[in-house]
């Protein structure tokens, strides 16, 4: 029975190797469908050859590493909080921090929704939407690793806005010097 016994920070390590997988599922499965969605754009054969390829990839991602990572990353995290329920879920960073997994758990599963349209041939999102869709797995997992690790600072806000305002300057100075080449 030392499963069930598992130490707080056995519980976290795993926790946090789950969350590394989860995230790293959903960003590369975002870009397997932008360069799906790309490869619609070549010639007949190079398309079906690349669509059948990335269908594999696709799935084969997102049901043996993203979603069963999804699902350890929640089941470690509760059962961490329900070592100590009163104190988790009275603390404000952690109703915030629950809030975002909530979201992050519906970007999941509409990414999802994404990949099962693109697999059946239906092409919605153009590859430049698809990339702005990855850009909010990022957003989710700078706030999180922030709010967790400042807690109740309110750091964790200006460091998430710092983030994505760094961001926000370098792909606008990008775009710039691509005007000027072009």
């Amino acid at each position: 029975m030392y499963f069930c016994k598992m130490s707080f920070d056995t519980l976290k390590a795993l926790h946090i190797i789950f969350v590394v997988s989860w995230f790293a599922g959903l960003f590369y499965i975002v870009r397997l469908l932008i360069y799906h969605t790309e490869a619609q754009s070549k010639e007949q054969i190079k398309k079906q050859a690349l669509s059948e390829q990335f269908c594999i990839m696709e799935k084969k991602l997102w049901w043996f590493i993203t979603t069963p990572a999804m699902i350890l990353t929640v089941l470690f995290g509760f059962w961490m909080i329900a070592l100590d329920v009163p104190y988790y879920l009275n603390e404000v960073w952690m109703q915030i921090k629950l809030g975002f997994v909530f979201f992050l758990l519906l970007y999941h599963f509409y990414t999802q929704q994404m990949m099962f349209k693109i697999q059946k041939g239906e092409f919605i999102h153009s590859s430049k939407m698809l990339r702005l869709w990855n850009e909010l797995a990022t957003f989710f997992l700078v706030s999180i690793v922030f709010l967790v690790v400042l807690k109740n600072d309110i750091n964790w806000l200006y460091g998430t806005i710092g983030f994505f305002s760094f961001g926000i300057l370098l792909y606008t100075a990008v775009k710039i010097v691509q005007n000027i080449r072009s």
